[in-house]
This record gives structure tokens, C-alpha cells and sequence, in this order.
């Protein structure tokens, strides 16, 4: 069975998108630049034309991908989800039980949306499989490279 990819109807929109535009303009860019750099003489030794084939490589790979995660997209419905546990689409303030620190705030997203810089954890992370189904004032362990960090759920927002 093929892996399920959860994510938002935005994420799902924007990956539909991005695989209309690769497909369209950006294959058609690549195109144009393989026959320009076919222009230039012997390919053999031709760098425009050695890179221009790399880019349209990268370009069918990325949409041979976008296709896999499309056909394999779950919508997750975040206003049909139980209101007191944690699950994808809320908002999660923890502490660390070792540290007393309450952490900022994390989202909780499909593993197509996962961005560490604006605290969006996947679901399929350590962090978000040990929150996963957890309710506020639950203690959960989280496996990480130096050992089990402990966490108490504090708040849940949707």
C-alpha cells in the first residue's frame, strides 16, 4: 500500500499549482534553453547544454514526485477532529518537564507541510507522533538523538 500523504486543501492547492506550472511554463523554459544551448555547437563539449538537460532531469524528478503525493493526498478535515486531543491543524504549547520552560507554540501538520522555521511539526516526527491523540495535561515522551525528553501539554488551540 502507498504511503498516505495528510495535508491541508491549501497545501493540496498549492502543490496542484506548482505541478500545473512545472509542467506548462517551466517545462517550456527548459525546452527553449536545451534548443538554444543545441545552437552552440558540438554537445560533447557543450556545459549550456550538459546543464540545460540537468535542470529538465530535476524538473520531470520533481514532478513525477508532486504526482506520487498528489494521487496519494488525504485531506484532512481539521473542523472534524475531536476538540480536546491533539491532532493535525491545532496549535500545541508545551513544557519540557526536565527544564520547567513552556515552549512556544507548534502547529500540527501533514508531513507535506512540516517547516521548522515557522514551528509547523509533522505529524510524523518524533515530536509529533509523541503529541499525536494527547490532551491538555497529558505527559508525553518524545525519543531524541540525546535521550527522552519529556513534554506536559499545556494548550491546545484549533
Amino acid at each position: 500500500m502507498a504511503k498516505e500523504f495528510k495535508m491541508s486543501q491549501k497545501r493540496f492547492d498549492e502543490l496542484k499549482s506548482e505541478l500545473d506550472y512545472s509542467k506548462t511554463v517551466r517545462a517550456d523554459e527548459i525546452a527553449e534553453l536545451i534548443k538554444e544551448a543545441r545552437g552552440f555547437g558540438d554537445l560533447s563539449e557543450n556545459s549550456e547544454y550538459d546543464e540545460a538537460k540537468n535542470e529538465q532531469g530535476k524538473l520531470y524528478s520533481r514532478i513525477a514526485e508532486l504526482e506520487e503525493i498528489l494521487l496519494h493526498a488525504v485531506i484532512v478535515d481539521e473542523s472534524e477532529t475531536d476538540s480536546n486531543s491533539i491532532s493535525i491543524g491545532c496549535v500545541v504549547t508545551v513544557t519540557n518537564l526536565e527544564t520547567g520552560k513552556t515552549m512556544p507554540a507548534y502547529k500540527i501538520v501533514g508531513s507535506q507541510e512540516a517547516d521548522v522555521m515557522s514551528r509547523a511539526v509533522s505529524e510524523d516526527s518524533p515530536f509529533g507522533k509523541a503529541l499525536m491523540g494527547a490532551k491538555v495535561g497529558a505527559e508525553v515522551s518524545v525519543d531524541a538523538p540525546r535521550g527522552v525528553i519529556r513534554y506536559r501539554v499545556e494548550r491546545i488551540e484549533r
